[in-house]
């Protein structure tokens, strides 16, 4: 019988107070020898041996975890059993609850954690010591390394499944590293690897700015790739490679030449180059510039200030700032405010504002704080805190900005003062939230458009260079003033002293073009489709609510003039949310919520999907600059919440499938769907513009791009695969014929207009903005649908759309939120 009931209790696990009595009874005994073997031979019995210690240390009244107590035998035999079984996730845990960090190797402890992609338990395991943050991020820094493989470690961890052992890639271990790197604050040098790997990122995208995208001057460019690369030897020859894939070997040879690289680590065509250049007679060592002379040649295609040079004021000193203050801080003064600082390229943390532009009518004031916080003057430093203060607090005066919240966050992150001024700012018009009513105005928005071009034609003496579609503030000035700004400074650095002729002008551009958009919709707000003067609208008293209820209700109100900032702190509880249509309530996803991405999307919420390779952080820099929603899931929310406060950062149970979280995010914002919000935008890019093309018209442009011949044209055979590609097979033609015959008044219907002769370049099949008309994705055989009259066009990425099943089958699995829909399938929509 006994050893049947020692067979049963090995198998199941022995009871954890039973063991509690045998440790007691040695206790009382003074058996301390035997009580250490007994204890650690029982955690290898227990059926969970953590759970088991905490039943056991719960059930001891009187447990403080020291001295010469059972409890304290017990829990020094338990760390050294945690030395011997690291690998359970529940040993961290423990090892985190009764605070034996210091006592466990942090390698061994979170290795098989990161390997399991538990990361948010091993930030809980060294979170209160900062020797193990360092060590941690040292560990994984190794791990980075170009050469190392990470399979190497999870040989060692055999019960760790190779699924998630995969998981573990130098991609996401680099955004992990860099991630807790600003969390802890501490020296981005622990991490060479990561820092390197970070800085190439950085390499290739300027490389893309520069000779792909061509949105960047050569100066700025060369000013942003030597602070980039230093003296930093790997970096050096990483360069050398990319300017031999966008340049020649003669420039890689002059850039080598300047860092004094040994010809021995160069390709050999860039070798034979430097040395050239090392044998000629006067070499001027400097790198060849490769102006493109239509994108630094300035003409009369951007926005130009209208005020005089002389008007236009950079401070430096404290008797300059007395006198801006003078002026600005005039009752009823209008001005445009708006902030520079050094792009962010491969750093930890916030960056700090370099310039602060203010505009009034007839001047512009840049203040150079960068010089201020150099001045080391605290009395003085005070004294322009308290201007700012001022100027943002008082409600008579007029701020005029684009993605206000943005700029204020980045001045508190450089004034710690004024972190708390952002709740008590008044007399705020972000002509962000303005665009965006316009942009739901389209009809009288294109007009308006169509207006300006006529009144500001493109010289016929110049040739319009080809160019990035404009957007925000850009985009709006160019609607409304008949010319774009110009934005290659804006990637320039601002904390280099002295700044350029080029990047003074262009700071003083952005503030006044502030001026004269908001002139221009003072005049006939009706125009417009606005429906207050939006100088009367700020007028009136700041509400003492949280201001992050109010910014979900301006997206909702009909008048954006209304539209104020939001306060960062501010919370909502989710009933406190007014009704919002789906086009006016727009978001950003974090990576791990794609899924819920595409379900919001084609519901017509305006969505921002973060890439892959994108920190965290930026959903909160992405959600104050354009007043977004930060949809989130697990560990990223508490730190996401903390930078944009409550009720603008909602957590997702990612456990539920992502149609049943998009219904959970509509109901807790209040979101109404509508049948015409269903594919209102475009499933790609986001774009709520479409151009309606008439099947025939289609046709005619597939023949003379030559993807559709004669034969075809004849005779298009059908292949029902194409058809129903993104379908289940089992909801096919049959039940879309029932749904038309009951509801034939329902049909697809987005904001769009035919295409006219004058939106295309047939021979390229570009739009007049750029984008290529994507036909090539248009499946032969849906030509020959005989219900199919017209296709869509995405004005923003040429993606071609026609009707089909989808529709019908959002409808049918949005029944319960749709504002006024039937229970039933209404149509049928499909993408190509």
């Amino acid at each position: 019988m006994d050893q049947e009931s020692s067979t049963r209790e090995s198998a199941t696990g022995q009871d954890p107070l039973l063991l509690l009595k045998t440790l007691q009874t040695l206790w009382t005994k003074r058996e301390l020898q035997k009580l250490r073997e007994v204890a650690r031979q029982g955690f290898a019995t227990l059926e969970d041996p953590f759970s088991g210690l905490l039943d056991m240390l719960e059930s001891y009244k009187g447990w403080k975890g020291k001295g010469h107590s059972l409890e304290y035998y017990i829990t020094n035999e338990l760390a050294r059993w945690l030395k011997e079984h690291p690998r359970d996730p529940q040993a961290v845990i423990l090892s985190t609850k009764l605070k034996l960090q210091p006592d466990l190797d942090v390698e061994k402890m979170c290795t098989p954690l990161l390997l399991q992609d538990k990361a948010n338990l091993v930030e809980d395991y060294v979170a209160d010591y900062p020797h193990l943050q360092s060590q941690l991020l040292q560990i994984m820094d190794t791990w980075c390394h170009p050469t190392f493989n990470t399979r190497d470690i999870a040989r060692q961890y055999q019960n760790v499944p190779p699924s998630r052992a995969d998981k573990l890639n130098q991609k996401m271990l680099s955004k992990l590293v860099f991630r807790l790197l600003g969390q802890y604050n501490l020296d981005p040098a622990l991490c060479p690897n990561v820092m390197n790997q970070r800085h190439l990122g950085t390499l290739r995208y300027l490389f893309y700015k520069r000779f792909v995208e061509k949105s960047m001057t050569q100066e700025n460019w060369e000013d942003h790739i030597q602070n980039m690369v230093g003296e930093n030897v790997w970096l050096q020859e990483q360069l050398i490679q990319l300017l031999i894939s966008y340049c020649d070997a003669a420039t890689a040879a002059q850039w080598a030449l300047s860092y004094h690289l040994p010809s021995e680590s160069l390709p050999a065509k860039v070798a034979e180059k430097m040395h050239e250049l090392q044998h000629q007679e006067r070499v001027e060592v400097t790198k060849e510039r490769t102006y493109d002379s239509k994108m630094d040649k300035k003409n009369d295609h951007y926005y130009q200030l209208p005020i005089a040079r002389e008007n236009i004021h950079f401070l430096q000193t404290w008797e300059e700032v007395d006198k801006c203050r003078e002026v600005v801080l005039q009752p009823g003064q209008v001005v445009g405010i708006d902030m520079e600082w050094r792009p962010p390229f491969g750093l930890v943390g916030r960056p700090r504002v370099s310039v602060l532009q203010i505009a009034t009518k007839e001047h512009v004031y840049l203040l150079d704080l960068l010089q201020f916080s150099k001045l080391d003057q605290e009395e003085k430093e005070k004294e322009l805190c308290h201007f700012i203060w001022k100027l943002f607090s008082d409600p008579s005066i007029i701020k005029l900005g684009y993605g206000m919240s943005g700029d204020l966050c980045s001045l508190s992150t450089t004034y710690p003062a004024l972190r708390e001024m952002e709740k008590q700012v008044q007399g705020i018009l972000d002509l962000l939230q303005v665009d965006k009513q316009l942009q739901k105005n389209s009809g009288l928005w294109k007009k308006h458009h169509t207006l300006v071009e006529s009144l500001c034609p493109e010289p016929s003496s110049v040739t319009k260079s080809p160019r990035q579609a404009e957007k925000g503030l850009s985009l709006l000035v160019q609607n409304l003033l008949g010319k774009p700004l110009d934005k290659t400074e804006q990637l320039s650095n601002w904390e280099k002293r002295p700044l350029r002729e080029e990047q003074i002008l262009y700071a003083a551009s952005d503030a006044y073009c502030l001026l004269e958009v908001y002139e221009v919709l003072c005049k006939d707000p009706a125009h417009f489709g606005l429906t207050a003067n939006l100088k009367e609208s700020l007028g009136g008293k700041q509400s003492t609510k949280p201001r992050a209820k109010k910014t979900l209700g301006k997206q909702g109100t009909p008048s954006p003039s209304k539209q104020v900032l939001t306060s960062a702190g501010d919370t909502l509880s989710a009933s406190a949310f007014p009704e919002i249509s789906a086009k006016d309530f727009s978001v950003v996803c974090d990576t791990m919520l794609q899924g819920l991405a595409r379900y919001l999307r084609c519901l017509g919420v305006d969505v921002r999907v973060l890439e892959n390779t994108d920190d965290h952080r930026q959903a909160a820099e992405i959600a104050r600059k354009e007043g977004r929603i930060i949809l989130t899931s697990g560990l990223p929310y508490q730190k996401l919440q903390a930078q944009v406060g409550e009720g603008r950062c909602f957590s997702v149970n990612c456990s539920d499938k992502a149609k049943q979280q998009a219904l959970s995010v509509l109901k807790h914002f209040n979101v109404r769907v509508t049948l015409s919000d269903i594919f209102s935008r475009c499933q790609v890019c986001n774009c709520d513009k479409y151009l309606k093309i008439s099947k025939e018209k289609m046709k005619h442009l597939m023949k003379i791009s030559g993807y559709l011949s004669g034969e075809d044209d004849a005779g298009c055979p059908k292949n029902p695969e194409e058809d129903w590609e993104l379908c289940p097979k089992a909801e096919t033609p049959a039940l879309s014929e029932t749904i038309t015959e009951q509801l034939p008044s329902c049909a697809y219907n987005p904001n769009c207009h035919w295409l006219a002769d004058s939106d295309l370049n047939a021979g390229s099949l570009t739009l007049k903005n750029g984008t290529t008309l994507q036909i090539r994705t248009v499946p032969l055989g849906v030509l020959e649908k005989t219900d199919l009259s017209h296709f869509y066009c995405c004005t923003q990425c040429g993606k071609v759309f026609w009707e089909g099943s989808h529709f019908g089958r959002v409808v049918s699995q949005f029944q319960e939120i749709l504002d006024g829909s039937e229970p039933q399938i209404q149509s049928f929509y499909e993408l190509s």
